[in-house]
């Protein structure tokens, strides 16, 4: 536990678990975190065996060694039981940007149309700065823009931040947000229809709730420095 209940330690073999392996993708993985503290935890995973520093070029890439990824059922396990019994975040724990980015990493290229295609999401009652975001799919790659890319949006996604993180958790159905008109999608009928099958379900999305007579842990982010 010296190693691993640092602050922030677990987050960042989090991010290495889901496929960041560049400091600037864990930095955009864990925005809130700074980048000095960054650079030092992973010093210290790399010092302790966890994580392996690999120098390709003029980049870095940092990897989990055997004993970092022997890690993972235990990260995967303290997910499933902080989506199981912790309560409803509150409002200032709900983050666009950690939205995005899982959802960047976890798109079913074979079934997006086989070219540049740009998502626009839109959320009401945010901050202006908040308010729009792109997710730019190519046949092997995403990226999260939270400028207008300058590419021709194929869809646009309008609805609150609260109801596409409850879509993206499992916990409210793409069809009942659109039914309910909490999630609106506008564009081509074809793409419109589609656009649900473009994203993988997330590894926290089959784990079963309590019941509701069940009463949750109550918790915001804000209380442990770090998001949910």
């Amino acid at each position: 536990m010296e190693l691993l209940d640092e602050r922030w330690t677990m987050l960042v073999i989090r991010e290495l678990i889901a496929g960041s392996h560049h400091f600037n993708e864990l930095r955009r993985g864990l925005p809130r975190m700074s980048p000095s503290l960054l650079s030092k935890r992973l010093h210290q995973l790399v010092n302790a065996g966890v994580v392996e520093r690999r120098p390709e070029g003029t980049e870095v890439r940092y990897l989990l060694t055997p004993a970092g990824r022997e890690l993972e059922p235990i990260v995967m396990a303290l997910g499933a039981w902080g989506v199981r019994w912790i309560g409803e975040l509150g409002d200032q724990d709900l983050d666009p940007k950690l939205l995005l980015w899982d959802m960047h990493r976890n798109i079913e290229h074979a079934a997006v149309p086989d070219r540049r295609t740009v998502v626009q999401f839109r959320f009401h009652a945010v901050a202006p700065q908040l308010r729009d975001w792109w997710l730019v799919i190519t046949p092997t790659d995403a990226d999260v823009c939270d400028t207008d890319p300058g590419h021709e949006v194929a869809v646009v996604v309008t609805t609150s931040l609260r109801c596409l993180i409850a879509v993206w958790l499992g916990d409210l159905p793409w069809l009942d947000a659109l039914r309910s008109g909490e999630l609106e999608i506008h564009g081509p009928e074809a793409l419109r229809r589609a656009l649900p099958t473009w994203f993988k379900p997330t590894m926290y999305s089959s784990v079963p709730r309590p019941d509701g007579d069940v009463d949750a842990i109550h918790i915001r982010a804000a209380d442990t420095g770090v998001p949910a």
